[in-house]
Protein backbone atom coordinates (compact mmCIF):
# COMPACT_ATOMS: atom_id res chain seq x y z
CA UNK A 1 0.00 0.00 0.00
CA UNK A 2 2.86 2.30 -0.71
CA UNK A 3 1.74 5.63 -2.30
CA UNK A 4 3.51 6.68 -5.50
CA UNK A 5 6.43 9.05 -5.04
CA UNK A 6 5.81 10.98 -8.26
CA UNK A 7 2.56 12.12 -9.84
CA UNK A 8 1.55 11.38 -13.39
CA UNK A 9 1.17 15.12 -13.96
CA UNK A 10 4.81 15.71 -13.02
CA UNK A 11 5.91 13.00 -15.45
CA UNK A 12 3.88 14.58 -18.24
CA UNK A 13 5.46 17.97 -17.52
CA UNK A 14 8.97 16.56 -17.73
CA UNK A 15 8.24 14.65 -20.95
CA UNK A 16 6.59 17.67 -22.56
CA UNK A 17 9.49 19.93 -21.60
CA UNK A 18 12.03 17.50 -22.98
CA UNK A 19 10.09 17.09 -26.24
CA UNK A 20 9.71 20.83 -26.71
CA UNK A 21 13.43 21.42 -26.14
CA UNK A 22 14.37 18.82 -28.72
CA UNK A 23 11.95 20.24 -31.30
CA UNK A 24 13.54 23.70 -31.11
CA UNK A 25 17.14 22.53 -31.63
CA UNK A 26 18.84 22.79 -35.05
CA UNK A 27 19.61 19.47 -36.73
CA UNK A 28 22.66 17.81 -35.18
CA UNK A 29 22.85 20.24 -32.26
CA UNK A 30 23.20 19.05 -28.66
CA UNK A 31 20.59 20.08 -26.12
CA UNK A 32 21.66 22.59 -23.49
CA UNK A 33 22.23 21.33 -19.96
CA UNK A 34 19.23 21.28 -17.66
CA UNK A 35 18.70 24.48 -15.71
CA UNK A 36 18.49 22.49 -12.50
CA UNK A 37 19.25 19.00 -11.31
CA UNK A 38 16.06 16.91 -11.40
CA UNK A 39 17.66 13.97 -9.62
CA UNK A 40 15.90 13.92 -6.28
CA UNK A 41 13.82 11.39 -4.42
CA UNK A 42 10.50 13.06 -5.25
CA UNK A 43 10.89 13.63 -9.01
CA UNK A 44 13.07 10.61 -9.80
CA UNK A 45 11.87 7.62 -7.77
CA UNK A 46 13.91 4.43 -7.73
CA UNK A 47 11.41 1.88 -8.95
CA UNK A 48 13.78 -0.98 -8.10
CA UNK A 49 13.32 -0.02 -4.43
CA UNK A 50 9.66 -0.34 -3.38
CA UNK A 51 10.11 1.57 -0.12
CA UNK A 52 8.88 5.13 0.13
CA UNK A 53 11.44 7.95 0.31
CA UNK A 54 10.34 9.16 3.72
CA UNK A 55 10.74 7.97 7.28
CA UNK A 56 7.89 6.31 9.14
CA UNK A 57 7.46 8.47 12.26
CA UNK A 58 5.16 6.48 14.55
CA UNK A 59 6.83 4.73 17.48
CA UNK A 60 6.37 1.08 18.42
CA UNK A 61 4.10 1.91 21.40
CA UNK A 62 1.98 4.16 19.16
CA UNK A 63 1.73 1.42 16.54
CA UNK A 64 0.77 -1.11 19.22
CA UNK A 65 -2.19 1.05 20.27
CA UNK A 66 -3.18 1.66 16.64
CA UNK A 67 -3.07 -2.08 15.97
CA UNK A 68 -5.64 -2.68 18.69
CA UNK A 69 -7.79 0.18 17.42
CA UNK A 70 -7.84 -0.79 13.75
CA UNK A 71 -8.74 -4.38 14.63
CA UNK A 72 -11.68 -3.10 16.65
CA UNK A 73 -12.78 -0.97 13.70
CA UNK A 74 -12.19 -3.71 11.11
CA UNK A 75 -12.11 -7.16 12.74
CA UNK A 76 -11.77 -10.41 10.84
CA UNK A 77 -14.93 -12.07 9.57
CA UNK A 78 -15.84 -14.92 7.24
CA UNK A 79 -14.92 -12.92 4.13
CA UNK A 80 -12.12 -10.56 5.14
CA UNK A 81 -9.04 -10.53 7.39
CA UNK A 82 -8.49 -8.30 10.40
CA UNK A 83 -6.98 -4.92 9.59
CA UNK A 84 -3.67 -5.71 11.26
CA UNK A 85 -3.34 -8.96 9.29
CA UNK A 86 -2.91 -7.02 6.04
CA UNK A 87 -0.51 -4.45 7.50
CA UNK A 88 -2.86 -1.53 8.06
CA UNK A 89 -0.80 -0.06 10.94
CA UNK A 90 2.23 0.05 8.63
CA UNK A 91 0.10 1.74 5.96
CA UNK A 92 -0.93 4.40 8.51
CA UNK A 93 2.72 4.89 9.49
CA UNK A 94 3.74 5.42 5.89
CA UNK A 95 0.77 7.69 5.24
CA UNK A 96 1.51 10.08 8.11
CA UNK A 97 5.21 10.13 7.21
CA UNK A 98 4.62 11.59 3.74
CA UNK A 99 6.06 15.13 3.36
CA UNK A 100 2.79 16.85 2.50
CA UNK A 101 0.72 19.26 4.56
CA UNK A 102 -2.35 17.00 4.77
CA UNK A 103 -0.30 13.98 5.83
CA UNK A 104 1.64 15.98 8.41
CA UNK A 105 -1.66 17.21 9.85
CA UNK A 106 -2.88 13.61 10.01
CA UNK A 107 0.29 12.65 11.92
CA UNK A 108 -0.53 15.22 14.58
CA UNK A 109 -4.11 13.96 14.83
CA UNK A 110 -3.13 10.30 15.11
CA UNK A 111 -0.24 10.90 17.51
CA UNK A 112 -2.33 13.16 19.71
CA UNK A 113 -5.26 10.75 19.53
CA UNK A 114 -3.21 7.77 20.65
CA UNK A 115 -2.02 9.79 23.65
CA UNK A 116 -5.59 10.89 24.34
CA UNK A 117 -7.10 7.41 24.26
CA UNK A 118 -4.39 5.96 26.49
CA UNK A 119 -4.92 8.81 28.95
CA UNK A 120 -8.66 8.16 28.87
CA UNK A 121 -8.10 4.45 29.51
CA UNK A 122 -5.83 5.22 32.48
CA UNK A 123 -8.37 7.65 33.91
CA UNK A 124 -11.21 5.12 33.72
CA UNK A 125 -9.43 1.83 34.36
CA UNK A 126 -5.81 2.45 35.38
CA UNK A 127 -4.35 0.82 32.26
CA UNK A 128 -3.35 1.77 28.72
CA UNK A 129 -5.98 1.15 26.08
CA UNK A 130 -4.33 -2.00 24.75
CA UNK A 131 -4.40 -3.60 28.21
CA UNK A 132 -8.13 -3.17 28.77
CA UNK A 133 -10.75 -5.87 28.44
CA UNK A 134 -12.61 -5.91 25.14
CA UNK A 135 -15.80 -4.54 26.64
CA UNK A 136 -13.90 -1.64 28.24
CA UNK A 137 -12.24 -0.80 24.93
CA UNK A 138 -15.58 -0.92 23.14
CA UNK A 139 -17.21 1.32 25.73
CA UNK A 140 -14.56 4.00 25.21
CA UNK A 141 -14.98 3.85 21.44
CA UNK A 142 -18.76 3.95 21.74
CA UNK A 143 -18.42 7.24 23.62
CA UNK A 144 -16.46 8.90 20.79
CA UNK A 145 -17.72 7.17 17.63
CA UNK A 146 -20.24 9.93 16.83
CA UNK A 147 -18.83 13.50 17.11
CA UNK A 148 -22.37 14.92 17.14
CA UNK A 149 -23.27 12.93 20.25
CA UNK A 150 -19.94 12.86 22.11
CA UNK A 151 -19.73 14.77 25.38
CA UNK A 152 -17.86 18.10 25.11
CA UNK A 153 -14.92 16.79 27.13
CA UNK A 154 -14.56 13.93 24.62
CA UNK A 155 -14.50 16.15 21.51
CA UNK A 156 -10.77 15.66 20.90
CA UNK A 157 -11.17 11.89 21.08
CA UNK A 158 -14.13 12.01 18.69
CA UNK A 159 -12.13 14.00 16.12
CA UNK A 160 -9.28 11.52 16.39
CA UNK A 161 -11.53 8.51 16.00
CA UNK A 162 -13.26 10.00 12.93
CA UNK A 163 -9.92 10.57 11.23
CA UNK A 164 -8.60 7.13 12.19
CA UNK A 165 -11.75 5.44 10.93
CA UNK A 166 -11.58 7.26 7.59
CA UNK A 167 -7.90 6.45 7.02
CA UNK A 168 -8.41 2.85 8.12
CA UNK A 169 -11.29 2.25 5.72
CA UNK A 170 -9.35 3.81 2.85
CA UNK A 171 -6.30 1.68 3.46
CA UNK A 172 -8.17 -1.50 4.25
CA UNK A 173 -10.33 -1.58 1.14
CA UNK A 174 -7.40 -0.82 -1.15
CA UNK A 175 -6.11 -4.33 -0.34
CA UNK A 176 -7.27 -7.10 -2.68
CA UNK A 177 -8.02 -9.52 0.16
CA UNK A 178 -10.90 -7.28 1.30
CA UNK A 179 -12.66 -6.83 -2.03
CA UNK A 180 -14.85 -9.90 -1.64
CA UNK A 181 -16.73 -8.26 1.23
CA UNK A 182 -17.55 -5.35 -1.11
CA UNK A 183 -18.98 -7.69 -3.72
CA UNK A 184 -16.21 -6.78 -6.15
CA UNK A 185 -15.25 -9.72 -8.34
CA UNK A 186 -12.60 -8.04 -10.48
CA UNK A 187 -11.98 -8.32 -14.19
CA UNK A 188 -13.69 -11.64 -14.91
CA UNK A 189 -15.68 -12.81 -17.89
CA UNK A 190 -19.47 -12.94 -17.66
CA UNK A 191 -21.06 -15.97 -19.26
CA UNK A 192 -23.88 -15.20 -21.69
CA UNK A 193 -25.37 -11.79 -22.48
CA UNK A 194 -24.55 -8.81 -20.25
CA UNK A 195 -27.26 -8.80 -17.54
CA UNK A 196 -27.21 -5.05 -17.10
CA UNK A 197 -27.24 -2.99 -13.91
CA UNK A 198 -29.08 -4.80 -11.08
CA UNK A 199 -32.54 -3.42 -10.34
CA UNK A 200 -31.66 -2.75 -6.70
CA UNK A 201 -28.76 -0.52 -7.74
CA UNK A 202 -30.92 1.42 -10.20
CA UNK A 203 -33.51 1.94 -7.47
CA UNK A 204 -30.85 2.98 -4.95
CA UNK A 205 -29.56 5.64 -7.37
CA UNK A 206 -33.08 6.82 -8.20
CA UNK A 207 -32.65 6.09 -11.91
CA UNK A 208 -35.75 3.99 -12.56
CA UNK A 209 -36.83 4.35 -16.18
CA UNK A 210 -33.58 6.04 -17.21
CA UNK A 211 -31.35 2.99 -17.69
Amino acid sequence: MNPSTVSRRDIFKLVAAASATGALLPAGASPPPLARNFKNILSDPDYSNPDGPWEKPLTEPELATLTVLVDLILPADDESPAASAIGLPDFLNEWVGAPYAENKADLEILRGGVAWINTRAFKLHGKEFGGLAAEQQTAILDSICDPAKAAPELAAGARFFSKLRMLSLGGYYSHSSTWKSLGYVGNVAIAGPYPGVPDEIIKLLGLEGEI
